[in-house]
This record gives C-alpha cells, structure tokens and sequence, in this order.
C-alpha cells in the first residue's frame, strides 16, 4: 500500500465524496478516520487543518482540505485517470464552472436552507447564490443535456457537485427534478461510487440494538 497519500476522513461526513473520487482514481491511499469531538479537535490533527474538520489529504508535502479542493487537485495530480480535461480543451471552462459553483452558490443555499435561513428579496443581492430557485434553475440547467458537467466526459465536478445533487435531493434540501434525478442515477449507478458507499458503510459505527 502506497503510504503516500493519506485520507483522513469520517463515514458521517463530506468525506465520503473524497473517498468516491479516491475510487475512481484508482489509486493506493490509506485512510485514517477521525472522530467527531476530542479527536477531530485535537492539538495533532489541527496543525493538519487548524478547523478541525474533515475530509482531507495528504500527499506527499501537499495538505489539502476542503472537498472541491481536494477534488481537483487530485485529478490534477494524478492525470492518467482522465477526470479533468485538459488545459486548453475548451471543456475546462465548464468544469471549473460546476466545481465552483459547487463549491459556492450551493454549499451556502443548502446550508441556509437547512437552518431555515430563506434571504429576503431586498437581500438577495449580498449572497452570492440569490435564492434557492435560480440555484434549481441553474442546476437543472447544468445537467439538461443529459451528458456530464463538462461534457461527455465524466469528471471531478461531477463527483463533487453531483453528490451534492445526490444528497440535497435525499435530504429535501434540493428539489427534485427530473432532469436531476436522472443525471444522479447514471452516477450512483457508477463502480467507484458503489464501492465508495460500501467502504464507508463498512466504518459506520455500530447501531445500538433495538
């Protein structure tokens, strides 16, 4: 096993969508779970990431923490396994669009929406994704053509933002639509992502008897 590149990350955490972009790399990484509390706080793990928070990697010297983030530096620094296009291909474009979009406009909807924070009409225009509805629109706008976010080449966006697709839509935090329940079901559908799930199933903790 390659200890090179090492996954710190907790199954009931946003780690899982590192871990799916782990699969499809294909490449040897050990992972190092990390418990909420105590141990995600401790003194060890914060000169890691002083938020004390997971996911993250470290490769090498890198250390890198957020999931956008680690998602595209992973299909960067490993680029045999094709999950960004190239520099130069006009596709980039759009997949660093959906990346940050991803990043940006829906993480913080999404949060808001889950502290039933709804911003006013007047306040639209000091955040950075407006209201929930132009987030679906531009969502469902993402995906109408029934291919990839960058194309027709699956990519490290659509790990990122497609299992924020996923999970809003099993949560109620995002509407589903058709259009969006279809592009989800061609990635869940996914060998890595399948295999994903099933690790971090595995490192559930058990559930007391009932």
């Amino acid at each position: 096993m390659n200890q090179d590149l090492v996954f710190y990350t907790n199954p009931m955490s946003r780690g899982r969508i590192v871990r799916w972009m782990l699969e499809e790399l294909g490449v040897p990484y050990r992972t190092e779970v990390v418990g909420y509390g105590p141990p995600m706080k401790a003194p060890s793990f914060r000169a890691l990431n002083p938020m004390g928070k997971v996911p993250l990697i470290r490769h090498g010297a890198a250390v890198v923490s957020e999931c956008g983030a680690i998602c595209a530096y992973l299909a960067d620094a490993f680029p045999e396994a094709g999950l960004a296009p190239p520099a130069g291909d006009p596709a980039r474009a759009a997949y660093y669009r959906w990346l940050f979009f991803g990043a940006g406009p829906v993480e913080a909807a999404v949060g808001d929406a889950m502290m039933k924070v709804q911003p006013s009409p007047e306040q639209r225009g000091m955040v950075g994704y407006g209201c929930m509805a132009d987030v679906m629109e531009m969502l469902e706008y993402a995906v109408q053509d029934g291919g990839f976010l960058a194309g027709e080449r699956f990519s490290a966006a659509d790990v990122y933002l497609g299992s924020q697709i996923g999970w809003g839509m099993q949560f109620g935090t995002l509407e589903k639509r058709p259009a969006l329940e279809r592009y989800w079901a061609k990635l869940e559908a996914r060998p890595a992502a399948q295999r994903a799930r099933a690790i971090d199933e595995a490192l559930m903790p058990p559930q007391p008897a009932a």
